[in-house]
């Protein structure tokens, strides 16, 4: 059978995944009365929720005589390293565009990824059914990103294809009545652009793999397509590791891909892609290769981290009351499990604690790994994210990112002065009839706890987008930290109706009557700079004199809610959030009140 192997990349929302949908469901592979669910390819809850893919994924299609492998991949920028390895798997890949918002700053980034791997695109132009769309100017501004990123002649003269993914319509036109239900446009466009990958089904085998899947029978499951040769079940093969050192093992089960479905298969070819189980202990970027043939492929590159906080077992008092899952060694696992199938993440145990660094890519990758550990039932508290400082040349360096602002112009003035304590730099900024699109160079650290104030800045009209730039000199050491104080609790007990009404002239709470607080809890906000200690629990003294003035109802103001990005965005460096499968708690590092005093009057 003849073989494509194809990437589809894109900026975040632009469609990717409900591309696979309909390109799985036009293409025959489901039978008629099998009930598939939108987005098919977003396999776990949290992908599910928030309409985003974290992992990149794959499947296959056959269409006419032809097979072809698609890989699903994530478009954030915390995720960027699924996209870069993955284009050592594949031939081709569908740039996906929406035809309303253009290209995005990661649209850039992923195609730039492409092209360093001199793989040409496809670009299909989605959403051409939007209000508002304009799929040429669109495809034009694609054009303008490949000149600038320094593509080769031959690249531009690029097939364009405008489609819907989500009503399943496509045509080679950018005129919408010209849209059939249909996605052969697509799948023609694959086949005569995007070549069938160059194989020596004779020569020594040649795997490597891009992916890891984790499975509890098995261990790891290296996902990579076969570069040479072929491999079978039970076959002797070698690893040869990252580190130089070799090992031999054997092929316990062998998967191909067809549709949603893993499939067990005796022997695959070179151009295929597979998962392979056999070595528990199996990384990307190692060769898997013939025992009498043992040459090693190119290392892959694996973005390092930029981010780390610090995952603890839980002290609070409340500590047990929620969570199945509260030990040490139980968060261990856990953390070490994720390390599996995640290579951009890094655990290290702190010594003589019961506390763990946990690097990650951005602040996304490490509260998506919070949330599912909060929903399996682990009970932890973490640290504020901060960023991974390096020594370079002598002077110490922080992550920088690229940040582009897309909002309405009546916003950018507040937007702008916001950056401006963040250390964020202005590079460009283009003015249209309506919006302003301004681009920053910005240390990583002023981008935390920024998205919830800029929501709040465009009154949710503007676009934020970012990508990791480089390593620079640090900047101003108190570059995103939170400007004011908090209210904090002196005593354990429910809160009342009458002593939040008695701290709400104080600032803003975030705990309602009824809530359980304990001594260290943060239960709101403070108008000023500094931390004030406030009773939550306190209670009217009752006496049996009636009240002179007349009984009244005090109103009190709706408590801010948290989630754990924006609680995480909020904390400082003194504080951390105390997550539970229930409950998110904001908390003071040093519980006691007077020793937090002392504490405080030190550091001073």
């Amino acid at each position: 059978m003849n073989i494509r192997n194809i990437a589809i990349i894109a900026h975040v929302d632009h469609g990717k995944t409900t591309l696979v949908d309909s390109l799985l469901k036009k293409s025959g592979t489901f039978r008629d009365n099998e009930e598939v669910a939108n987005r098919v390819m977003d396999s776990n809850d949290i992908e599910r929720e928030r309409g985003i893919t974290i992992l990149a994924k794959n499947t296959a299609i056959n269409y006419k005589d032809y097979r072809i492998n698609i890989l699903d991949t994530p478009g954030h920028a915390d995720f960027g390293g699924e996209v870069e390895r993955i284009m050592n798997m594949v031939d081709g890949v569908l740039l996906l565009v929406d035809a309303y918002e253009g290209t995005m700053p990661q649209t850039r980034f992923v195609l730039k990824k492409a092209l360093e791997a001199h793989i040409k695109p496809i670009v299909i132009i989605n959403k051409v059914d939007r209000p508002h769309a304009d799929p040429a100017k669109a495809a034009d501004e694609v054009l303008e990103l490949l000149i600038e990123l320094g593509a080769p002649d031959e690249f531009l003269d690029f097939p364009v294809v405008y489609c819907s993914a989500l009503k399943g319509t496509s045509s080679y036109s950018d005129d919408l009545s010209t849209q059939k239900e249909t996605m052969d446009p697509i799948f023609d466009t694959i086949i005569k652009y995007i070549p069938a990958p160059e194989v020596d089904v004779d020569a020594p085998l040649q795997l490597q793999p891009a992916l890891l899947d984790y499975n509890d029978y098995v261990g790891k499951i290296g996902i990579g397509r076969i570069k040479k040769g072929k491999v079978s079940v039970n076959e002797m093969v070698t690893c040869m590791r990252l580190d130089g050192s070799t090992k031999q093992f054997r092929i316990q089960k062998l998967f191909g891909f067809l549709g949603l479905k893993r499939i067990e298969v005796e022997t695959a070819y070179a151009g295929d892609i597979v998962a392979i189980a056999g070595l528990p202990d199996i990384n990307v970027g190692e060769t898997i290769c013939d025992n009498s043939h043992l040459e090693a492929l190119p290392i892959l590159h694996i973005d390092e981290p930029t981010l780390e906080m610090t995952f603890a077992t839980n002290t609070s008092p409340f500590a047990g009351k929620e969570g199945k899952f509260v030990t040490a060694r139980k968060i261990e696992e856990r953390l070490f499990k994720a390390m599996n199938t995640d290579v951009s993440l890094k655990v290290k145990r702190i010594e003589n604690s019961e506390s763990w660094t946990v690097c990650g890519r951005g602040e996304l990758h490490l509260s998506i790994l919070i949330e599912n550990m909060r929903r399996e039932g682990f009970e932890l508290q973490v640290s504020k994210p901060k960023p991974i400082l390096k020594e370079i040349d002598g002077k110490i360096c922080e992550p920088f990112e690229d940040l582009i602002i897309d909002c309405p112009d009546e916003y950018v003035g507040g937007v702008m002065e916001a950056l401006g304590p963040r250390g964020a730099e202005v590079v460009n900024m283009e003015t249209g009839e309506l919006n302003s699109k301004v681009t920053y160079v910005i240390p990583s650290r002023g981008l935390i706890g920024f998205s919830t104030d800029f929501m709040t800045l465009t009154k949710g009209y503007g676009i934020m987008s970012h990508t990791y730039k480089e390593y620079r000199p640090m900047k101003n050491a108190d570059v995103g930290e939170r400007s004011l104080g908090v209210l904090v609790a002196t005593d354990t007990g429910l809160s009342t109706h009458y002593a939040i009404e008695q701290i709400e002239s104080r600032g803003q709470l975030f705990i309602e009557p009824g809530k359980e607080v304990y001594e260290g809890m943060i239960v709101g906000e403070c108008s000023g700079d500094i931390d004030i200690a406030v009773n939550a629990v306190k209670t009217k003294n009752l006496t049996n004199m009636r009240s002179a003035s007349k009984d009244h109802t005090v109103v009190l103001k709706r408590p801010r809610q948290f989630s754990l990005e924006t609680a995480l965005d909020y904390i400082n460096s003194d504080e951390l959030v105390e997550v539970t499968p229930l409950d998110f708690r904001l908390r003071k590092m040093i519980l006691n009140t007077e020793e937090r005093k002392k504490f405080d009057s030190r550091k001073k």
